[in-house]
């Protein structure tokens, strides 16, 4: 615990100007990011006797051991600053809204030549409408499905578009008169993209143009004796109506509104927002909090409003945002919106009517949140703090390992021998800090060495950033940290707990690992798969923890997302392994020339077998390029024959590569991946298709193996 007071800057260096600050601890990591007014009153308020401070401020001052600021033009542009550090930092002491799950939203896609109506989660992209969000992603399917009767936009995905654009036949909902079937040319990209707009327009809440004009239309048809048109109107004219009645009318003046409203306790709050488009309720959202900071409701707004809006611009901010309490100051926050909509925004608590009676209803539903929030954390808290304590205790820790990391060592009979790094903190998996390790000492099978080449990489690259921050004597520093950043760096914090996926041999290699690099201040054990014991260095015998224990499942966890990690890992190193090609040793030869070559002559196959002057018909392709590429094949292996494992048949028939498709013909190994000893999991990776930090294993059909030949290896993976 840090003395505030030796990093107390003197008041006459602190600037009397706006600007925004940051406190950072002993590691150099952002530990809390501010904003101020006045710079100098704003940062003397956290230099004062620690009894005067409120509790969770005095322990955001001890644990820092710096404090560094930047000066900025106004308030407005320091609201916009703090955003964007703590969006870039995630500090612990901030106030961090997070949400219990994922929304859906209705989105129409018009950046795609034709655009396609769907639900989706996650970030917002750049050129899709979105609306919402929505509770349920049914309701959506529901009102989309009303919808279009009346709008017939395309609601297929890409791949089924252009298998009926090949085949010249629609889908289901082509023959139905639920698609307006562009994929066969039914109706241009024109007026496909007109009926995508209409749709928008209608969902934006300009409702009544689209019904009084059907109503229209059907008058003239039944004028004209067009009965059978005018009831598919009337049709049309019920379906909009059932999907206005989904989403109640509650403004009466067609306002377009947000209303924010905050429960809160002494630990935590919860804020439940309702998007009011047209008069009506579009779309509902709520967000919960820990209060780690001394804060006050119209703090608590201002991150909110921060947090909502920090990256929407145009329309996306409504005209008038309705609050229970307005942020000290208000002014910059509602200048800051108004920049952020192009227009003039309204920041205001409605004081009567049906806009104060909506801000009850609203502040009703936060309420109930806060209190099932509370009821499901209290039960998982409890639990995952007992697991830690009982590793404690087990393992006669000093105090409970709140960070724990976990290695487990992959590979495929000796082949493709790779490691993982899980990292769980307060008993819940980090996955931002995954690791994936190559073993490069050795080439073999040995678990043992394996994993203490892997704890010895980990460990040396962790006192190396403890030296560049400066944690060593000066005279053994030899660089200092060039990049002060604040964010974790890869190996930058050392664990309570090393948890490593085997018995005593790989409990002793770990350990060695440290003692050799002169760590004696993190724990080691093992988890042995067979009878679920703990080894621990040193003992001949495990440490057994009764089958009930929280603490042993908490190890189970770890020690199985260590394994499925690293599977995942071991895996796609394999299939790319697999689909390497002998054009991948050609010099100068990028990925598009490579796939321009597969589509010239339709298989690799055709490729080998091509003369000099015929590879030179190749667009971009000279003569000493042709020249490499048939020196490559003629060095390489001829390819094994495929073998149908269910007839013993040689399959000599081939399947015509697909330019631009990896998943046929020849792909590079290297493509899209790196070939680095350690990598962030998730970091610019396609592979990880589950959210940061998850490695997403290849499907059996992706890896150009026969099915038998692949049941079998799965079966010795390790």
């Amino acid at each position: 615990m840090a003395d505030p007071s030796s990093y107390r800057p003197k008041t006459g260096q602190i600037p009397d100007s706006p600007g925004v600050y940051k406190f950072r601890d002993e590691h150099r990591r952002v530990i809390y990011v501010g904003k101020a007014k006045s710079l100098r009153q704003r940062l003397a308020s956290y230099f004062q006797d620690l009894a005067n401070l409120h509790p969770r401020t005095a322990t955001m001052v001890t644990t820092a051991a710096s404090v560094e600021w930047t000066v900025v033009a106004t308030e407005t542009a320091a609201l916009q600053l703090e955003y964007t550090w703590i969006k870039e930092y995630d500090p612990r002491f901030n106030v961090k809204y997070r949400d219990d799950k994922s929304y859906p939203y209705l989105a129409v896609t018009m950046n795609e030549e034709f655009p396609r109506v769907q639900v989706m989660r996650g970030q917002k992209k750049k050129g899709v409408r979105y609306f919402g969000p929505y509770g349920h992603a049914w309701a959506i399917r529901d009102t989309v499905d009303l919808l279009l009767r009346v709008f017939p936009v395309r609601t297929c995905s890409a791949g089924v578009f252009k298998n009926a654009a090949r085949t010249g036949r629609p889908c289901l909902l082509g023959y139905i008169g639920k698609c307006s079937a562009p994929c066969v040319d039914r109706v241009s990209a024109e007026e496909h993209r007109d009926l995508a707009e209409e749709f928008c327009d209608f969902m934006a809440g300009r409702t009544g143009t689209y019904i009084r004009r059907l109503e229209r239309q059907m008058t003239d048809a039944a004028e004209e004796m067009e009965y059978e048109r005018a009831a598919r109107l009337r049709d049309d004219i019920d379906a909009l109506r059932k999907a206005m009645e989904k989403s109640a009318v509650v403004l009466a003046d067609a306002t377009d509104a947000d209303l924010i409203a905050v429960a809160e306790d002494e630990l935590e709050a919860a804020v439940q927002i309702f998007h009011v488009r047209g008069g009506r309720v579009r779309g509902q959202r709520g967000w919960v909090t820990d209060k780690v900071e001394a804060v006050t409701t119209g703090d608590l707004v201002e991150h909110a409003l921060q947090q909502l809006y920090g990256e929407e611009t145009g329309d996306a901010v409504p005209k008038e945002v309705l609050v229970p309490a307005l942020p000290d100051p208000a002014e910059p926050v509602q200048e800051w919106l108004t920049q952020r909509r192009g227009s003039n925004v309204s920041l205001r608590i409605p004081q009567r009517g049906d806009k104060k009676a909506l801000m009850e209803t609203v502040a009703r539903n936060a309420q109930q949140s806060l209190v099932l929030h509370k009821t499901k954390r209290a039960s998982d808290l409890t639990t995952r703090s007992r697991a830690l304590e009982e590793i404690a205790t087990a393992l006669e820790l000093d105090s409970a390992p709140l960070r724990i990391e976990c290695y487990d060592i992959s590979h495929l009979q000796g082949d493709d021998v790779v490691a993982s790094m899980v990292v769980f903190e307060d008993g819940l998996g980090r996955k931002s800090e995954y690791r994936r390790f190559q073993i490069k000492g050795f080439e073999g099978q040995d678990d043992v060495r394996s994993m203490h080449e892997v704890i010895t990489r980990r460990f040396r690259r962790y006192l190396a950033e403890k030296e560049k921050t400066g944690e060593w004597s000066p005279e053994e520093a030899e660089q200092s940290l060039t990049e002060e950043d604040g964010r974790p760096k890869k190996f930058a914090y050392p664990p309570q707990l090393v948890v490593v996926d085997g018995g005593q041999p790989q409990v002793a290699a770990a350990q060695r690992a440290l003692d050799e690099l002169g760590i004696d201040d993190i724990a080691v054990c093992g988890l042995a798969k067979r009878l679920e014991e703990v080894w621990v260095p040193g003992e001949d015998d495990p440490v057994i923890l009764p089958r009930t224990s929280e603490g042993l499942y908490l190890l189970q966890r770890v020690r199985d997302e260590a394994h499925r990690f690293a599977i995942a890992y071991q895996r796609s190193k394999r299939t790319k392994r697999f689909k390497a090609s002998p054009l991948d040793a050609v010099p100068g030869l990028g990925e598009a020339r490579k796939q321009t070559l597969i589509k010239h002559f339709g298989s690799v196959k055709r490729l080998r077998s091509a003369t000099i002057d015929q590879i030179c018909e190749v667009p971009g392709v000279g003569r000493k390029t042709a020249e490499a590429v048939l020196a490559a094949f003629a060095q390489a292996a001829p390819a094994a024959p495929a073998v149908n494992t269910a007839t013993g048949e040689i399959m000599e028939e081939e399947e015509p590569a697909t330019a631009g498709d990896p998943d046929h013909g020849e792909r590079p190994a290297g493509a899209g991946d790196s070939d680095h000893g350690e990598e962030p999991a998730g970091a610019g990776d396609s592979r990880h298709g589950d959210g940061p930090g998850t490695t997403r294993a290849p499907s059996d059909s992706e890896a150009p193996t026969r099915v038998g030949v692949a049941e079998t290896r799965r079966g010795m993976e390790t």
